[in-house]
C-alpha cells in the first residue's frame, strides 16, 4: 500500500492515523515562534474539558499558517472521508503547559450528527514540538469513532488508548467521533500544536476566516486554499460563511 492507502486504512479501522515528518523541522521551528508571538499578543486561557492557552483562527494572525491548510500528504485522507467539497472549519492552536493535566477524552462532533458510516467532521493535530506523553501528547482511543457516544459512559474504564510519540512536524489525521484529549505535560517546556478541523460543505465555520483576514494575502492564497475558506468570490462574497457558535 502507498501512504494515502495506508492512512484510509488505519482510519477506518483504528480511527486515527499517523503521518510523520509532514513539515520539515525547520517549517516546523517557524510555526513555533509565529504560534509563540501569536499567544502573546491574542492568547487566552483554555479550560475546555482541560487547562491550556489558545490561539483561534490562526488562518489570520499570520501567513506561515497556510500551508496547512491545504498540504499535499494531508488533505488526500481527509478529501476521501469527506469529499473534495469539505472546508476548512477552523485552525487553532492548543498549548500545553508544564503542570497542565489531563483533557477530558471526548468527540468534536456533536452527539445529534454522529454517523458511524460517515463522519460530518475529520481533525488534524500538527506537531510543533517533539510529541510524547511526557510533553502532553495528544492520546486517541482506537476503535471509539465507532461506539456512537460523544464521551465514554460514565462508569467505562477507558484501558486502552494511544499517545502517539513523533518528531515535531508529524501530523495526527483522526476522525472526528474518535474520543481523544490532551494528555498531562509533566516536563518543563510548552508543548505547541495546531489543531485543523475540517467539515461537509454544508456545515458552517466553527471559526470564520474571513473574519480580520487580511486583504493583501488573498492573492498569496493557492486556489486550493480559498475553496476550502469559501474565498473563491473574495472576501465576504458568495457562499454563506458565517461562524457557528454551537461546534
Amino acid at each position: 500500500m502507498n501512504e494515502l492507502e495506508q492512512s484510509i486504512m488505519e482510519i477506518e479501522v483504528y480511527g486515527f492515523t499517523l503521518l510523520e515528518n509532514v513539515l520539515s523541522s525547520e517549517d516546523a521551528a517557524e510555526m513555533r515562534e509565529a504560534l509563540i508571538r501569536c499567544e502573546r499578543e491574542v492568547g487566552t486561557e483554555h479550560r475546555h474539558r482541560g487547562a491550556a492557552r489558545h490561539v483561534s483562527n490562526l488562518p489570520v494572525l499570520d501567513r506561515v499558517f497556510h500551508p496547512c491548510i491545504d498540504h499535499p500528504r494531508v488533505l488526500p485522507i481527509l478529501e476521501h472521508f469527506l469529499d473534495r467539497s469539505l472546508i476548512l472549519g477552523s485552525l487553532n492552536s492548543r498549548i500545553v503547559r508544564p503542570g497542565d493535566g489531563y483533557q477530558d477524552l471526548h468527540s468534536d462532533i456533536p452527539g445529534t450528527m454522529l454517523n458511524i458510516g460517515t463522519p460530518v467532521m475529520m481533525n488534524t493535530v500538527w506537531m510543533l514540538d517533539d510529541f510524547s506523553p511526557e510533553i502532553g501528547g495528544t492520546r486517541v482511543v482506537p476503535g471509539s469513532h465507532r461506539s456512537g457516544l460523544v464521551t465514554p459512559p460514565e462508569d467505562f474504564e477507558v484501558k486502552h488508548e494511544i499517545q502517539p510519540t513523533a518528531p515535531a512536524g508529524s501530523v495526527i489525521v483522526f476522525n472526528g467521533q474518535c474520543w481523544h484529549g490532551g494528555g498531562a505535560n509533566t516536563s518543563d517546556r510548552n508543548r505547541h500544536a495546531l489543531f485543523g478541523h475540517y467539515r461537509k460543505h454544508m456545515l458552517l465555520f466553527q471559526l470564520d476566516p474571513h473574519d480580520g483576514f487580511p486583504p493583501e494575502w488573498f492573492d498569496g492564497l493557492t486556489q486550493r486554499q480559498k475553496e476550502l475558506m469559501r474565498m473563491t468570490h473574495g472576501q465576504g462574497l458568495g457562499e454563506k460563511h458565517a461562524a457557528d457558535a454551537h461546534f
